[in-house]
């Protein structure tokens, strides 16, 4: 059975003007039990993560700060939201229900995370819409109960895994794949394990020969025990803050590709869904809705 990670968003009561942007994380299930692509009872619903698992993560320091409402307002620009204690609880519940689909991922195969992907946060700070790192925090959470030996991050949204990249810089147990816009945010990468920047306007053909060209070639040389896939869709031609060019039907087909070696290579899959801000929020639903129902025709 195909498990996805939800936790509605109206519970967080987060600011008018920033609830477009997230909006789509309670949409995106409706469409999916809309057209039958899934039931009822695909959905769970994670719990706060606990701090112990948290902390094996970010620091005491930022993460006391952070919890406690205590970021200097320089930190809480950089995140991009207003600190509330909603918005903390919120990122313990996304980091537990990317958790939970990993372990999910071992059982079935693959699992997913209706939201996730806050790969823009640091162990010691956050930036970019991420206060902690979901798929950091569950990596080393299976790496520090012995759970796998070997984890590849694929991360194909359209920005830099920055603070993935930095958290695990010298852990030689998980490798770090980032293909992003090489002329966006952020404006100083750091150094992923491998790295593709792509140029401005990067089209279909080029972006799925690229990603073919290097996906099972890494996947034989990591010989992952479980694959962390941020599957953002902010590399639409329609994104406001993307500068690439893909189609819809691109976007579907590296996810169909992504999830499809995953399955042939009999690695557990665990998908965040990262970015997307496109101005027709249809079309933001449509492209993530694409992920699930390629989860669900491939594993199920």
């Amino acid at each position: 059975m195909l498990k996805i990670a939800f936790d509605p968003i109206y519970k967080y009561k987060l600011p008018e003007g920033h609830r477009f942007p997230m909006i789509k994380y309670e949409l995106i299930p409706e469409q999916l039990l809309y057209e039958g692509t899934v039931c009822e009872e695909n959905f769970f619903n994670p719990e706060p993560l606990d701090e112990a698992s948290i902390l094996l993560t970010h620091t005491l320091d930022y993460w006391q700060r952070l919890r406690d409402q205590q970021l200097t307002e320089r930190e809480i620009r950089a995140i991009g939201f207003p600190l509330t204690p909603q918005l903390v609880q919120r990122s313990r519940v996304i980091a537990n229900g990317t958790l939970q689909c990993a372990l999910f991922a071992q059982q079935y195969g693959v699992a997913m995370n209706v939201a996730g992907g806050t790969h823009h946060a640091y162990a010691f700070r956050g930036e970019g819409f991420c206060c902690t790192n979901d798929i950091a925090i569950a990596a080393n959470y299976l790496l520090h109960h012995h759970l796998v030996e070997k984890i590849l991050v694929v991360d194909l949204d359209v920005h830099q895994g920055n603070g993935t990249a930095h958290i695990f810089r010298n852990e030689p147990r998980v490798f770090t794949f980032s293909m992003h816009g090489a002329k966006n945010f952020p404006l100083r990468k750091e150094v992923s394990d491998l790295d593709i920047g792509l140029p401005d306007n990067t089209d279909d053909w080029t972006y799925l020969r690229l990603l073919k060209k290097t996906l099972p070639g890494l996947i034989e040389k990591v010989q992952p025990d479980l694959v962390f896939y941020l599957s953002g869709v902010d590399v639409l031609e329609s994104d406001k803050l993307g500068r690439l060019s893909l189609s819809t039907q691109g976007c579907r087909e590296r996810d169909w590709y992504v999830l499809k070696m995953c399955k042939e290579n009999n690695v557990p899959v665990a998908v965040s869904m990262g970015g997307g801000y496109s101005e027709r929020l249809a079309l933001i639903v449509e492209a993530h809705a694409n992920t699930f129902r390629a989860a669900q025709e491939i594993f199920f």
